[in-house]
This record gives structure tokens, C-alpha cells and sequence, in this order.
């Protein structure tokens, strides 16, 4: 077969691949939109009861047995529950609001189902599990941030109730001021600065290694490359791999580094340094001549500086501190955690 001809097939393919998943995201969507119009009309015949909570027992199941009847399963109960829910969390948006009661005046009956999905469509992205999972979150600005990012970076419902578990907007929270944790929650995760990289802890548990296990540092960094597309969405936004095991060599000594990584949000190199056990000041300055001969030999005028981060299993906050300069914007030192710890043992990780 002609290469010509190839190609040809191939951007067929490739063009069906690409309408099918706009059919596919266009259905989802809808399901969305539906879902929130459902749970609204469910909200606003409530109201109108004069004893709301029998009547909403009552009104519930008897919309359900005829939904059933009319459409099959889908429609119990408890889901049209969660339908009310979406309502009540995401009708908050006043924009939305007032859209909607301005269709409802254009002497309309009802409104068309063309309309609303041209007002909601904006706002609703993600899909219906997705949602589901987002409205357990009772903190506004969580939810927010874990519906941008989900969004941002394509997270799989399994991939965003990960992050979640992880406590992934409580760690980035850490290290920022009022301000900044409010821009988590209406920008999502925002690289500016290298310290907006760094988490701490870093969460490892999808590499398998039980917590209270002996293993080497060759065992945990050979498990991260078995892993490294759950490692890259650990690490954030922006990161793409280099290198494992990089040389480094001058007068006659050789010296490696675990892993090498390149941030196109930051521009910059990010060096991974694994320790098993605790954090020693050596580890330290070994990092600190990593990132000087990157920032000497390796990156482009161009390029902002090096990053160097040091994940081990436990630190003195002292000895980083007064190993490292004031002002440091270069080096970072991160506990990792290779089992997913619970709610109260995370609240004691963040403490520390």
C-alpha cells in the first residue's frame, strides 16, 4: 500500500475517532444539563408544598416509579436526590439564575430544551460522574478547584476521586497566603514560580510499595518509571520526563540523578532526588551541585533555573533551612508517603 494511501486512511480514521468523541461529550453534556433542569423542576415543585418534607418523601418516589415506567432504570430515588443536589449546589451561580428566569418571561410556556442547554452549556463540562463526585465536596472553593482542574488536565472520574483522596488542594493550599488559595479556587493550580510546583507530601501510593517495607532507592524510582504516567499527574502541570539515572561527570568523578524532568509551564529543569530514610544535610548540598552544573552546562539562556527537588521519608524542617540560603527559590525538600494515609493521619502530615 502506497504511503500516500496510508496517510489518506489514516486521517479518515482519525476524523471519525474525532466526531465520535464530540458525539460522545456532546451526549454527556446534555445528560448534565438535563440532569440540572430535572433537579431544579424537583426544587421549585417542593416549594410549593405547604408541608415540604412529607410532600418531597411523597413527590420523590412517586417520579421515580413513573420515570421507571417510562424510560427503565436510571431513576430511583436516590438518584433523582442527587439530581436535587446538583440543583441546589450549582444554581448558586446568579448568572445562571437570572438567565433562566429571563426565558421563563419571553411569554414562553416552558422553556425549550434548545435554550437551555445554550445557557448552561458554558458552565457544565465535565460529565455526570464526574459531578457526582463533586458534590460530596461540602467546601465551595474545593469543589471549585477540583472541577477546574478536573477539567484543565482531563482528569478521569478515577483520576479526580484520587487527587481528592490525596488531599490534593489542602497540600497546595500550604504554602499559600489568603489570596492565593482563593485563586486556587477560581483558577485551578497556577504555575508562576517554582514553589508553585512543589507539594509536600508527595502522595506515591499508586507505585505499589507497601509503607512498612525495606526497599532501596533503585526499587522506588524503578516502581515511579513503572508508573510514570501517575507520577507525571502527582507531580502537576506542565511536566514531561527526560531522563533517568542522568550522568553527570567533571574532573574525573561521575555522579547520576535519579530523574530528570523539564517544566514547559516554568521553563525549567526539574531534578528528582530519591532518599530513603532521613533527609541529611549532604543530600542537600549533592542537590544543590545538580541544579548549579544544569544551570551552568545544561539549560539555554532562554531558560529560567533549575529546579531540584529531594523526596525522602522524613525531614528536619532545621536542617533544611539552614542548609539551604534565605531566599531559596531552587531547592525543595518533600516527604513522600507510599500508602494512601488516612484523613487524620494526612491532618497530621499537613501539620508537621
Amino acid at each position: 500500500m502506497e504511503l500516500q494511501t496510508q496517510k489518506f486512511y489514516k486521517q479518515i480514521v482519525s476524523l471519525l475517532q474525532d466526531a465520535k468523541q464530540q458525539v460522545l461529550r456532546s451526549i454527556n453534556q446534555t445528560m448534565v444539563i438535563t440532569y440540572f433542569e430535572i433537579g431544579r423542576m424537583i426544587v421549585e415543585e417542593e416549594q410549593k408544598g405547604k408541608a415540604r418534607a412529607a410532600y418531597g418523601k411523597a413527590l420523590l418516589k412517586t417520579l421515580s416509579q413513573v420515570l421507571k415506567n417510562e424510560f427503565g432504570r436510571g431513576f430511583s430515588v436516590t438518584n433523582l436526590k442527587q439530581m436535587r443536589q446538583f440543583y441546589q449546589i450549582y444554581q448558586i451561580s446568579q448568572t445562571v439564575s437570572d438567565e433562566l428566569k429571563d426565558l421563563k418571561t419571553q411569554k414562553l410556556s416552558a422553556i425549550s430544551e434548545t435554550q437551555i442547554s445554550e445557557t448552561l452549556s458554558p458552565k457544565f463540562n465535565l460529565s455526570w460522574s464526574h459531578y457526582l463526585t463533586l458534590i460530596r465536596i461540602d467546601e465551595e472553593n474545593e469543589r471549585s478547584f477540583y472541577e477546574i482542574e478536573s477539567k484543565n488536565n482531563n482528569w478521569s472520574v478515577r483520576e479526580l476521586k484520587r487527587q481528592y483522596d490525596s488531599a490534593l488542594y489542602t497540600r497546595l493550599s500550604l504554602s499559600r497566603d489568603k489570596e492565593k488559595i482563593k485563586e486556587l479556587s477560581t483558577k485551578g493550580q497556577l504555575l508562576q514560580k517554582p514553589k508553585d510546583a512543589i507539594k509536600d507530601p508527595y502522595i506515591l501510593e499508586f507505585i505499589g510499595l507497601p509503607e512498612n517495607t525495606t526497599y532501596s532507592e533503585s526499587d522506588l524510582e524503578q516502581k515511579i518509571i513503572n508508573k510514570l504516567e501517575h507520577f507525571l499527574l502527582e507531580l502537576g502541570n506542565g511536566f514531561t520526563f527526560v531522563a533517568r539515572q542522568k550522568r553527570i561527570s567533571f574532573d574525573d568523578k561521575h555522579f547520576r540523578v535519579d530523574l530528570v524532568f523539564y517544566n514547559r509551564i516554568l521553563k525549567s529543569f526539574v531534578l528528582i532526588d530519591l532518599k530513603i530514610g532521613e533527609l541529611k544535610h549532604q543530600d542537600i548540598g549533592q542537590m544543590q551541585m545538580y541544579v548549579n552544573y544544569y544551570d551552568r552546562k545544561i539549560k539555554l539562556d532562554d531558560e529560567n533555573k533549575t529546579i531540584g527537588i529531594i523526596l525522602c521519608q522524613n525531614k528536619s524542617e532545621a536542617v533544611v533551612e539552614f542548609t539551604l540560603p534565605e531566599n531559596n527559590e531552587q531547592i525543595f525538600a518533600s516527604k513522600y508517603k507510599t500508602i494512601l494515609p488516612s484523613k487524620e493521619d494526612l491532618k497530621i502530615l499537613i501539620k508537621e
